[in-house]
């Protein structure tokens, strides 16, 4: 194993052999999950997973937990996701490091996923103290009618690789200060990272005198935990991160249970290039959406479409600009695109290479799998194609990108809408109209609509998500607060008449 090389994982509290349970104690009775450097292909250590009868377990002990918290004021809970925040402050370099060691992100990638944790929890410290409801004039004298929030009790949070930590944060802090406890379910590929956040957590929430099992986690493959996790009735709300696939059948079973979701699934997502664009500025935005985290973000750049008097010379300029970029550990300063995260996402990768070619795909730039000390490197690759072309509706989590040419705006923006996803999107031009046309109902019919910025590197003080095969919901800032407890509308009598709504009077 690779343990003994990478002195900050002592710093993160991380052994050799670690266990993959919490729940006010640290368990694991399960599997031995091994875990990957995508790097070299080496185990870096192992974690033992969960059993059906811990997660039982499990459920009892928040049950346990969730009055207390729930009691507790808001502003005090938003005090804890501060502390929360900051303990992350703390230790954001190692961490850090782990990320791009278990994940393969480069290092400063991994820096700013564990910053925006520590962003939602200032975001959510601040919430705790605002979170209201309105109070609304009564048609009947001496009556009042409010708004009241309260706590679903148990939430259910599901994540993915490729995000091992941020969106844990978008969706924890949010739910600690409106009083809810949670089950926090990471990827089986990035449990290190997983142990190790949660050690943070509940020390923070332990030294100041709660239950740990508030924050509890779980380690296993979803074919067991995550299977038991959607069909149990007594989550309020099963938030879950991964493939469009997956997420249908969380969908269909939770909500036939009447359970809520939020669901943050597939991304095709298009930049245009119009003809009074900067394109400069188009440029830089384009490099790095479509090759950070090696286009594996659901807000990565898949496809590119290029007004025709611009086309030439951008994909010259594209081509130019990948055969810069620095592969190789992402732990090494310098180092532009890392590993993909599995030999599976290799597999996806060459074998979707054969079907764009197949497809009448064009392979302008790279298109290769790198052999290198067993890590899981490719190239990443320019692809001219037709836009109708099937693949290209398809999401390959992989750094693809395809080059379009257009002649009118309005196909541009048909063609950025004509996929099943419906996530993030971008439009480079300097003309008003184009502007708000794009921001309104003929324009992106997508969840995040931006103008000369990428399509990645979303903020949290605004609501993350998508529509169509994304899914449905929104994590992290602006509203997104209210998916995760429970409203009812008050009607409060200080009278001492009883007269009914609408008029209606009954009897003397």
């Amino acid at each position: 194993m690779e343990y003994s090389q990478h002195a900050f994982l002592k710093e993160l509290g991380i052994t050799e052999e670690n266990s993959g349970l919490y729940n006010g104690k640290w368990g694991g009775k399960g599997d031995l999950i091994k875990c990957i450097n995508p790097t070299t292909g080496n185990v870096i250590a192992t974690v033992r997973g969960a059993t059906s009868e811990e997660y039982e377990e499990t459920i009892q002990a928040m049950i346990a937990a969730k009055t207390k918290w729930a009691l507790t004021p808001a502003p005090k809970r938003g005090e804890i996701v501060r502390l929360i925040g900051e303990s992350l402050r703390a230790k954001i370099v190692p961490l850090a490091k782990l990320i791009s060691l278990e994940m393969g992100k480069i290092f400063i990638e991994a820096k700013g996923e564990v910053q925006e944790f520590i962003d939602v929890c200032d975001f959510a410290t601040g919430l705790s103290r605002s979170i209201n409801g309105q109070v609304m004039p009564s048609e009947r004298p001496g009556h009042v009618l409010l708004e009241n929030w309260n706590p679903l009790g148990l939430v259910g949070i599901i994540t993915a690789f490729n995000f091992p930590c941020a969106v844990l944060g978008w969706n924890a802090a949010i739910s600690l200060i409106c009083g809810n406890v949670q089950l926090w379910k990471g990827a089986s590929s990035t449990s290190l990272i997983t142990v190790a956040v949660t050690k943070i957590v509940v020390e923070v929430l332990e030294k100041n005198g709660f239950d740990g099992a508030i924050c509890s986690t779980i380690i296993g493959p979803g074919r067991t935990v995550g299977e038991k996790m959607i069909q149990d009735k007594r989550f309020g709300l099963i938030s879950f991160t991964g493939s469009t696939d997956v997420g249908r059948r969380i969908s269909q079973v939770v909500h036939s249970n009447f359970g809520r979701t939020i669901l943050e699934l597939g991304g095709n997502n298009a930049i245009i290039v119009a003809e009074d664009a900067n394109v400069e500025l188009a440029l830089r935005a384009v490099l790095f959406a479509s090759v950070g985290t090696t286009g594996q973000r659901c807000t990565t750049c898949r496809r590119l479409f290029v007004h025709e008097s611009h086309y030439d010379a951008v994909l010259e300029r594209l081509k130019k600009a990948y055969s810069t970029v620095k592969i190789g550990d992402p732990l090494v300063e310098g180092t532009l695109v890392g590993p993909l995260h599995t030999a599976a996402a290799v597999k996806e990768y060459t074998e979707g290479i054969e079907e764009i070619i197949k497809q009448g795909g064009k392979i302008a730039y790279g298109g290769k799998k790198i052999d290198r000390a067993g890590g899981f490197f490719v190239e990443p690759t320019l692809v001219e194609i037709n836009h109708d072309a099937p693949i290209v509706k398809t999401e390959l989590f992989v750094p693809i990108l395809y080059v379009m040419k257009f002649k009118n705006l309005d196909d541009a923006f048909e063609w950025n809408n004509e996929v099943p996803q419906g996530l993030s999107s971008s439009l480079f031009t300097n003309n008003q109209m184009n502007i708000f046309k794009w921001m309104g109902p003929t324009g992106s019919d997508c969840g995040i609509v931006n103008v000369n910025v990428a399509t990645n590197g979303a903020e949290i003080g605004g609501g993350f998500g998508g529509h169509k095969e994304t899914g449905d919901g929104i994590e992290s800032g602006s509203d997104a607060w209210k998916q995760y407890m429970r409203r009812s509308t008050c009607t409060i009598n200080y009278s001492t008449s009883m007269p009914l709504s609408q008029g209606i009077e009954f009897g003397n």
